[in-house]
């Protein structure tokens, strides 16, 4: 965070809303699944950096006019939160609207990456958004356009995870640059039909380890921690990723481990480093699920799986880690499902940081916003609302001559993040 001694570099924030260009009509609600409502106390963050040739000549009513025709195909995202008479939340396409925060910046595109090359302070760039107290009076999305004093911009979107994932997220922002360049979709897009469950409920009596509960929220959906959480971010090449893999796993496993499995593996091991060994011995992995249709209205669809390691992981070998990580992965979509059956008015769950989570987003299309044929320079992503145990994000990199590398977020409790990234910089020129 900026401290409060010092000049914040984003000032001059102003707020408007966009709403979908024809009225949605026919009173429409959305029922919200468990799996929405297990994720209704996270929030998350896109900072998209663009240089000044992709916005030359556009001023934000430019920006601004192709989002009234975007939101008809997304129109559950103009909502608004309201409760049933039994007290479940569901969305109400009423139209609300998409909040958009103008600001300006005193630095550079360069200057800012350069800087601020941990990212610590992209939280500047994509609005703080909590939903409530008033909830139906809450915005979902906040689209926050930042101008750079070179003429650069970066996009930040603030997106309420209850609405759908990282992948619906990234989908979402990626039509608004496709529509202002005047490609639109021929047809509408689908509801997420909410009955449907490609992980039915079945009768268990294994325990669930990627959900936590905490304690109720009401109407302002936020949790607190027990420690002072921070937020780190680090680029990993392309020639390191191959040195990881070439000197960790046998040429016979090499096809079968990804990088996600490989850089999950090695956090996990040096942060039980970092802990004496203390744990964790059980980590969350949430991995995007494949059989997503296209042209669907945002869902919240990752699967969600529990790792278990019957060794100790500070001494256990990487590509071990890996292995198990890859073909050990226990889903757990269903048992939550199952928990959250006829409890998920009264009680409130969080996911991220439940235990120390890794998401993988190798596969999300971060780069896929373009304007006027512009890709930018670089993208990053966080989520909000993470719990004591933390949560790592891996992303794609921007794209290289020499090959992608990926991006690594970490938000992690304060006191270990500094020793984290001595081990991952001693052990592996990396995080620093």
């Amino acid at each position: 965070m900026v401290s409060a001694s010092l000049k914040s570099p984003v000032s001059g924030q102003r707020l408007s809303s966009v709403v979908p260009a024809k009225v949605t009509g026919d009173n429409k609600a959305i029922e919200l699944i468990n799996m929405d409502l297990a994720m209704k106390l996270h929030y998350i963050k896109g900072v998209y950096f663009f240089r000044s040739e992709a916005v030359q000549g556009l001023s934000v009513h430019d920006l601004k006019e192709p989002m009234f025709q975007w939101l008809e195909f997304y129109f559950t995202t103009s909502g608004r939160i309201r409760r049933s008479d039994t007290g479940r939340p569901f969305i109400k396409c009423n139209d609300g609207g998409v909040r958009i925060v103008e600001a300006q910046c005193d630095k550079t595109i360069d200057e800012w990456l350069a800087t601020n090359n941990n990212h610590s302070l992209d939280h500047l760039l994509a609005y703080n958004q909590v939903l409530g107290p008033d909830l139906g009076f809450s915005p979902l999305i906040f689209v926050q356009f930042t101008w750079f004093k070179c003429g650069g911009i970066s996009i930040g979107l603030s997106w309420a995870h209850i609405l759908g994932d990282a992948f619906s997220a990234s989908a979402f922002i990626n039509l608004w640059g496709q529509i202002m360049a005047g490609q639109v979709p021929s047809k509408s897009f689908q509801v997420h039909n909410p009955k449907k469950s490609e992980f039915p409920i079945t009768s268990s009596s294994r325990k669930l380890f990627s959900l936590k509960k905490v304690d109720p929220v009401g109407d302002c959906w936020l949790t607190t921690n027990n420690r002072k959480m921070q937020t780190h971010c680090f680029h990993v090449y392309a020639k390191q990723l191959h040195h990881m893999v070439s000197s960790t796993c046998l040429p016979c496993q090499r096809d079968n481990i990804s990088h996600f499995e490989i850089l999950s593996a090695i956090i996990w091991k040096s942060l039980s480093k970092t802990r004496e060994d203390s744990g964790p011995r059980i980590v969350t992995i949430c991995k995007n699920n494949s059989l997503i249709r296209e042209n669907e209205m945002p869902a919240n669809c990752m699967i969600l799986s529990s790792v278990e390691a019957d060794f100790s992981v500070s001494k256990g070998e990487i590509a071990e880690l890996a292995k198990l990580i890859s073909e050990k992965r226990m889903i757990e979509n269903g048992l939550i499902e199952e928990l959250l059956q006829g409890n998920e008015e009264m009680s409130d769950f969080i996911v991220y940081g439940a235990n120390l989570t890794f998401v993988d987003l190798e596969e999300a299309n971060f780069y896929g916003l373009e304007l006027k044929g512009q890709k930018p320079v670089f993208v990053n992503y966080t989520i909000n609302g993470v719990g004591d145990e933390g949560t790592v994000l891996i992303l794609p990199g921007p794209e290289k001559e020499d090959g992608d590398g990926k991006i690594v977020t970490m938000t992690l409790p304060e006191d270990q993040i500094e020793k984290l990234k001595n081990i991952l910089e001693k052990d592996w020129n990396i995080a620093n």
